[in-house]
């Protein structure tokens, strides 16, 4: 193995050759930046240049002291979403329950749909004129309006358009799963920020931005997965002054459960937030399948959002905006959102009093679509034995970043009162 050239591209293609020929393996280090330079004649600052161009592409990271070395290969993780063909009753999928998915033939039979072009508007007039009615007074008043094919697919272009492979994104852990995934494909590494039942700990931020460096930060601000905890007023104020300190941070919140959600917003975009996103989507009440989210923006991240969305790219299709907004502003809807809202609490109420009943604790207040139970033990070996009485549940580890998480997660969506109490005895026969 021979890094070779004279100029900074000559060393990063050199690398990347060796890379990719496996001549250079995960986790083996590069030369230092001064002993390299001595080897192949050139100035420190030309080896310098090529390492970084490496660690901006996600081909090595940079340990400071401790060197540059290659990147594992990226993968794509755990992913949200049932288990076909499991004899075990799935509670890990995180999906909504069917029974509260509107039928969209009525929808689709409304909607006045007519052919579009490339060039033209990539929002609908009435989802742009719904979604500035929803957004306003819960984010900076100066925003833009834009449409992603989903909450996952906002964040992952949100990143993409105002991050480089290498840098440090501020997250809850226990994260969102997806979440992790988008992270580890788009290159970017994830700090750990743990939450509490008042949302993400104040001073664990502080000490990401501060000491870790992050460049970014996703925030749940209620019904976070997979805990179910919501932002109170006072963390939601805490939080908005670290951030104000670092007005150079892209803040994107994920309010992916905001239609359905028990709690109130409580915003911690501050408003000298030079990148911020708030994202909200409409799969938990119309379906994951009908995949659209809005996304309310400072005019600079919009700008740069709709570079990857743009028309005659990869815009939101205008049929599926058509159907979404009938959906959306159908007068059955509201009655609709607010049963779904009352049978996934009372579904969440009946385990955890069934919990509560062998004296296991849940996170609360909890809100969304799972419960989460917190351990004192490695969660492996208890999925494990729930799965030996039939059960199919998410166990911690998924959800951890770097410090491992002991718990279960829970999906409520369609468990019923009888099989939630034979859950909780199972979970205690398991501890």
């Amino acid at each position: 193995m021979k890094i070779t050239g004279r100029t900074a591209a000559d060393i990063y293609d050199s690398v990347r050759l060796l890379v990719q020929s496996g001549r250079l393996r995960p986790g083996q280090s590069l030369p230092p930046v001064r002993s390299l330079a001595m080897e192949l004649d050139v100035n420190r600052n030309t080896v310098a240049a090529a390492y970084k161009r490496l660690v901006a592409t996600g081909i090595a990271l940079a340990h400071g002291r401790l060197g540059t070395v290659i990147r594992e290969q990226q993968t794509q993780g755990e992913q949200e979403g049932a288990l076909l063909g499991t004899p075990l009753t799935d509670l890990a999928s995180g999906n909504p329950n069917p029974v509260w998915l509107p039928d969209i033939r009525e929808a689709v039979a409304r909607s006045s749909y007519h052919p579009r072009l490339y060039g033209e508007a990539t929002v609908n007039p009435e989802l742009e004129a719904y979604g500035r009615q929803w957004f306003a007074g819960d984010c900076p008043e100066m925003f833009e309006i834009d449409l992603a094919h989903g909450a996952v697919d906002a964040v992952e272009r949100l990143l993409a358009a105002n991050l480089v492979a290498g840098d440090k994104v501020a997250v809850e852990n226990p994260c969102f799963l997806s979440s992790i995934s988008t992270l580890r494909v788009g290159g970017l590494e994830a700090v750990g920020v743990p939450v509490d039942s008042e949302g993400m700990r104040v001073e664990s931020l502080e000490e990401a931005l501060s000491v870790g460096g992050a460049q970014a930060v996703i925030l749940t601000p209620r019904a976070h997965n997979p805990t179910g905890c919501s932002l109170s007023p006072a963390r939601a104020k805490a939080l908005r002054r670290v951030l104000e300190r670092y007005p150079h941070v892209l803040v994107i919140v994920d309010d992916h459960f905001a239609l359905l959600s028990e709690a109130a917003y409580h915003s911690v975009i501050p408003a000298v937030a030079q990148r911020w996103a708030l994202v909200r989507s409409v799969s938990k009440v119309l379906g994951p399948d009908l995949r659209l989210a809005f996304v309310a923006s400072d005019h600079q991240t919009s700008l740069r959002l709709r570079l990857r969305l743009a028309s005659g790219t990869t815009w939101v299709s205008h049929l599926l905006q058509d159907i979404v907004a009938v959906c959306l502003t159908c007068e059955t809807l509201s009655s609709r959102v607010a049963q779904a809202r009352q049978d996934y609490s009372r579904r969440r109420s009946w385990l955890a009093a069934a919990l509560a009943d062998h004296k296991i604790p849940v996170a609360t207040p909890a809100d969304g679509l799972n419960l989460w139970v917190p351990l004192r033990q490695d969660s492996q070996p208890v999925v494990f034995a729930l799965a030996k009485h039939g059960w199919l549940v998410r166990n911690g580890e998924a959800f951890s970043v770097r410090e491992v998480i002991p718990g279960l997660r829970i999906t409520i969506s369609d468990l019923n009162e009888a099989d939630s109490r034979r859950l909780a005895q199972d979970i205690r026969h398991s501890l």
